[in-house]
């Protein structure tokens, strides 16, 4: 991999490890929908200009049906979702298990016959879950299953968005399908948002909100494009398993969350389930990212 290869590769690693922790510092102040709208709303300000200035957003629009079911499973169920569950968990907690998204989507597409199990996907399955396991079972309290299951909600609305590029979108510009599904999201979220807007806007949570649509969203995806341009679809998603590893270590550095037994036995346990079961031919799809 060349210099520029793994300077990329190294943002993409630390802009999409670092959205939990700033979910968490945010929602600790702001309502999950506020956050998720300002998010959002930040990102399309940034792209729009580019899409509309590259051409690349009409063709998009001609399928607008199939852009808006995508924007819904994997941009505005999930970040408000996500929102809600850091209300009660942790971040490093919430950045481990979206680290299970490839799982579930081994589980999906082999249900839709798009792909078979052999045994080496069965041990990533088994091992990915195992990890799961651990974690829900030694790190939350199952006396209040919102959270979790929200986080679990997101976890499968993460694998379907991938399927629907690939069936429906594929042949759509990227950048195009993302500034669309960002309006699409800020649209939806905004009657919700006037009914939260905040009274104060203290710093630390505001500039979360901010980083989070300027830095995790719209950069994001300029990096990740020019991330698959230097090394290719196969590489760049290599980065689905350095996120967590980010999310955990900011975490538990910056915003003193423990490190805890579940996340200790959990977290290898999930990448290495993940690397077995999705390990692969490189194919175009496997461009799609994992994010929060």
């Amino acid at each position: 991999m060349s210099k520029r290869g793994w300077l990329l590769f190294l943002g993409m690693g630390v802009i999409w490890g670092v959205p939990y922790a700033m979910i968490r510092v945010a929602v600790g102040e702001f309502d999950p929908v506020f956050v998720a709208f300002g998010r959002t709303l930040l990102g399309a300000l940034v792209l729009l200009p580019v899409a509309l200035f590259t051409k690349v957003l009409w063709p998009v629009l001609r399928e607008w049906r199939w852009v808006l079911v995508y924007t819904l499973v994997e941009i505005t169920g999930p970040w408000l979702l996500i929102g809600h569950a850091e209300t009660r968990l942790t971040s490093s907690t919430v950045g481990l298990l979206i680290a299970a998204v490839p799982l579930i989507a081994i589980v999906i597409t082999t249900r839709l016959g798009h792909e078979g199990l052999d045994p080496r996907r069965i041990l990533g399955l088994v091992i990915g879950f195992a990890g799961v396991t651990a974690l829900v079972g030694l790190d939350i309290d199952m006396s209040n299953l919102g959270a979790p299951a929200a986080i679990g909600v997101s976890v499968i609305g993460y694998a379907l968005g991938p399927i629907i590029i690939d069936r429906k979108l594929k042949e759509l510009p990227p950048i195009g399908v993302v500034t669309a599904s960002l309006v699409f999201a800020a649209t939806l979220y905004l009657p919700f948002t006037l009914w939260r807007m905040p009274s104060h806007f203290p710093a630390g949570a505001t500039w979360s909100v901010v980083g989070l649509g300027l830095l995790c969203t719209a950069l994001a995806f300029v990096v990740f494009f020019a991330l698959i341009g230097e090394v290719g679809p196969s590489r760049a998603t290599v980065i689905t398993y350095i996120n967590p590893a980010v999310a955990l270590l900011i975490g538990v550095s910056l915003l003193n969350e423990p490190l805890t037994a579940g996340m200790a036995i959990g977290f290898p346990l999930v990448i290495l389930g993940s690397i077995l079961g999705t390990a692969r031919a490189e194919r175009p799809e496997d461009a799609v990212p994992v994010r929060a």
